[in-house]
């Protein structure tokens, strides 16, 4: 099944939802101006379809091969990425000091969505070089700088972010790699890591490895580890590439899903170490790679969006062509209808695009916060839009890629049996989807993050802000007074309720008992979600319910908020009242 770009959507949750037009009349993206933005979308969309859609099931059906400690990517792999770098779309973020286009944030982040949607797989290898840009933009020195971010920026080598080892899952504290000093600023890098995407491949003639390892003076935990630099192939004083380093493929993970990509195993330093150079400061390592991160965790939220994106196309495509069962109101005899008149059908194709769109909408804010917090002149205008995006960030993270896994699912249910077969393509969705939830910072840990750090900014205001603003949002739908909405306008304002509600809770809780708080962050980052998806829905639709796709939005906001923001109340008792039967569950675990 073919893939198409909603780019009609996508341009309107940019404007209405995350407020792309003000961001240009503040002047802080001047460079989309004049249709730029429009443009770009439809080139994106274009290659999105034409080139790299194509290659999701060859991709899927052949996987990437490791043979003698090289990896060859699928068929049509390697021409299809050397296409997009030379068209300049790696360079659409980056640095223009480095050769980049310098452009905004949520535009990127429509076209991460595109590039996902047409292949899962294919996407994941860029999306690691935008974060190694990032990182080595922000805190490597100027050697390191000129020597390898032109390379990057063009795509013309790619990067990866080692942190996983066998015995360290999500627990850096355990992390065993290890750096030695040369002496000439140089350092010697040892040891396993896992689960490395794109750890090795045939696509560029080089990959940069950013790896964190401990120094031997190093103290525990996570205070005691460095990130450095290590380039598969050396680089001379000229820019060309000299010895092979001292690292090494030793494996390809056999996956549920993505099989394109190659995650690796890597061996650093079977000899005497690979060589590699510290990014910013000794023991600060982590740090650094948290700027890679939050940039992968809005990437890999929008890697939910797209999945789900691709799976309600196919379902809704299905949907009309097959034809079972007979219409509620035909006639006695009548031919089979297409299934898509049931009205089961179209709830699974309601409940699909109204999560599908409003974790776009919760995913496109956070790149406009991302976007005011560097662009913003104001110091206090860039502190308030940093806060925005760090509580969004987790969110957005969790939310879109649940959301990824439970489209993709309900994709197979409209599909029958069909969908359990892999001809159909819809379960591809489905395994593809499920690892998204996993990496990048398990679900779990974004809902801690959201709780324990991300709640107590300003004192608790920066969330109360986000609040005040969705609780405006249902004042506007309420005052609009438009049948379309239904019942929208009360089921959202419940849903900001409990949310509000939840917020005080959680916030004293945590000075009270942090066990507490712990047991009920998974809920409260569904219930978050699911009052700023609602909002941002309606939002939406307020913009548009007079223009000609107003009525899609119009109805896909009213069902969001009376079929699926429903929850909220539930949610909200689970995570004020269900720390106790968490806490004696306790005993049946013991026995």
């Amino acid at each position: 099944m073919s893939y198409r770009a909603p780019v009609s959507d996508m341009l309107a949750t940019m404007r209405h939802v995350a407020s792309l037009d003000r961001l240009i009349a503040d002047g802080l993206a001047p460079e989309l101006e004049g249709g730029v933005t429009e443009a770009v979308l439809d080139e994106a969309a274009k290659f999105a379809a034409d080139v790299i859609a194509p290659l999701n099931r060859v991709g899927d059906a052949q996987g990437s091969k490791l043979k003698d400690g090289a990896v060859t990517t699928p068929p049509g792999w390697k021409e299809a990425y050397k296409a997009w770098a030379e068209a300049g779309w790696n360079a659409l973020p980056a640095p223009e000091a480095y050769g980049g286009q310098g452009l905004p944030t949520l535009l990127q982040s429509a076209c991460i969505e595109m590039w996902n949607s047409a292949a899962f797989a294919f996407a994941l290898g860029p999306l690691l070089t935008v974060g190694a840009i990032e990182a080595l933009y922000a805190h490597g020195s100027d050697h390191l700088k000129e020597t390898y971010l032109a390379k990057l920026v063009s795509g013309e080598w790619m990067g990866t972010m080692n942190l996983t080892e066998p015995q360290a899952g999500s627990d850096l504290n355990a992390l065993r790699s290890k750096a030695e000093r040369v002496g000439d600023g140089t350092y010697r890098i040892t040891g396993q890591k896992i689960f490395i995407t794109y750890g090795e491949h045939d696509l560029t003639e080089n990959i940069v490895h950013l790896v964190l390892a401990r120094l031997p003076d190093a103290p525990p935990g996570t205070r005691g580890i460095s990130l450095f630099l290590v380039p598969k192939y050396l680089v001379n004083a000229d820019g060309s590439l000299g010895a092979h380093n001292d690292l090494r493929c030793s494996g390809i993970e056999h996956k549920l899903g993505i099989h394109a990509s190659p995650t690796c195993s890597m061996a650093f330093g079977d000899k005497d170490g690979a060589i590699g150079w510290l990014i910013g400061e000794e023991n600060r390592g982590l740090a650094c790679m948290f700027t890679m991160m939050n940039n992968a965790r809005l990437n890999v939220a929008l890697q939910g969006v797209a999945i789900a994106e691709r799976a309600y196309q196919q379902a809704l495509a299905f949907a009309h062509e097959r034809k079972q069962g007979a219409a509620l109101d035909a006639p006695k005899g009548a031919p089979m209808s297409p299934i898509i008149v049931h009205p089961d059908v179209r709830r699974m194709l309601m409940d699909m695009r109204a999560k599908t769109q409003g974790a776009r909408a919760v995913s496109y804010l956070v790149a406009e916060a991302l976007d005011r917090s560097h662009r913003e002149p104001d110091e206090g205008k860039r502190k308030a839009a940093a806060e925005r995006a760090a509580i969004l960030t987790p969110v957005a993270k969790a939310y879109a890629t649940d959301i990824g896994i439970d489209v993709a699912s309900t994709g197979v249910q409209v599909h029958g049996g069909m969908g359990f077969i892999e001809e159909s393509g819809a379960a591809q969705h489905l395994r593809d989807a499920r690892i998204a939830a996993i990496y990048e910072g398990t679900n779990g840990i974004q809902a801690i993050d959201l709780v324990t750090r991300k709640l107590p900014l300003s004192g608790g205001d920066a969330v109360k802000a986000l609040i005040a603003e969705m609780r405006a949002v249902v004042g506007e739908v309420e005052r609009a007074n438009t049948p379309g909405f239904g019942h929208a306008a009360s089921r959202l304002g419940a849903a900001v309720d409990a949310l509000e509600r939840a917020t005080g809770w959680m916030l004293a809780t945590l000075g009270t008992s942090q066990a507490d708080a712990l047991a009920g962050a998974t809920p409260y980052l569904k219930l978050f979600a699911l009052a700023q998806g609602g909002a941002g829905l309606a939002k939406k639709a307020l913009a548009t319910r007079s223009e000609a796709e107003g009525t899609g939005d119009l109805a896909t906001a009213r069902f969001y908020a009376e079929c699926i923001a429903t929850e909220a109340p539930a949610l909200e008792l689970a995570v004020t009242e269900g720390a106790g039967a968490i806490a004696d569950a306790a005993a049946v675990f013991a026995a």
